[in-house]
């Protein structure tokens, strides 16, 4: 099992930063290895992206959400085995530091490998630096959802 945790802060409210990370649908915008997500519910969306020239697809659930706060999700289905969390603290009226943290599971030697030299870590790092000039550069979030879910996934 392979862990990361990243951590930027974004000069927006700490509503502004969870409304947009709330919109998967635009994650294509600012991770990079991300080519669609397709949000079939309001608690499971489709992935498909690809790494290191191959591509996968998956699906996650949102096992608990609380608005401004918190996002915590689990791959329930498909090429890769993950769960994490993406933490929001209000660091001023205009500031936020968002916080990744997820567990993954290597799938072939070249996962290993690269999980290995740190190469998920820097991955992350950067996408945390593009979703930072993402929301930056955006007058307003581009949507929100300000739905609740409980510990396993109750809406």
């Amino acid at each position: 099992m392979a862990a990361v945790t990243e951590s930027i802060d974004v000069d927006v409210p700490v509503t502004t930063a969870y409304n947009q990370w709330t919109q998967f649908e635009s994650f294509p915008h600012f991770l990079e290895e991300v080519d669609e997500i397709r949000q079939i519910d309001d608690t499971t969306n489709h992935w498909r992206v690809t790494i290191g020239g191959a591509t996968r697809e998956f699906d996650t659930v949102i096992t608990e959400q609380h608005p401004d706060e918190r996002v915590a999700w689990k791959s329930v289905a498909g090429d890769v085995s993950h769960a994490g969390v993406v933490t929001f603290h209000r660091l001023s009226d205009t500031s936020t530091r968002v916080t990744v943290q997820f567990d993954w599971t290597p799938g072939d030697a070249l996962e290993k490998i690269g999980a290995a030299l740190g190469v998920d870590d820097h991955a992350v790092k950067k996408d945390l630096r593009n979703f930072k000039e993402y929301i930056e550069d955006q007058p307003v979030e581009t949507g929100s959802w300000r739905g609740d879910i409980d510990p396993g996934g109750q809406v």
